[in-house]
């Protein structure tokens, strides 16, 4: 039973790592028709755009979820 475990386990794991090689990027390098990249990303452009506003957009989230909408004073 174990050696069938382990057979299958290698099948899956050499057939995922072939489709993993078969769509690398190498093919990347060739340009298409209609592409035309704009301009890089600055250190400060990229650490502000995938750091600092995700983190923003958490707190400001988290800030809302945290706030007591409509607490009253219940009597029973």
């Amino acid at each position: 039973m174990d050696k069938r475990n382990a057979l299958r386990a290698g099948a899956v794991t050499a057939t995922v790592t072939l489709m993993m090689l078969l769509s690398s990027p190498a093919m990347a390098l060739t340009r298409d028709d209609g592409d035309d990249p704009g301009s890089g990303l600055s250190v400060a452009q990229t650490l502000g755009l995938f750091v600092l506003l995700p983190i923003g957009a958490f707190v400001v989230i988290a800030a809302l979820a945290g706030m007591p909408w409509g607490t009253k004073d219940k009597k029973n």
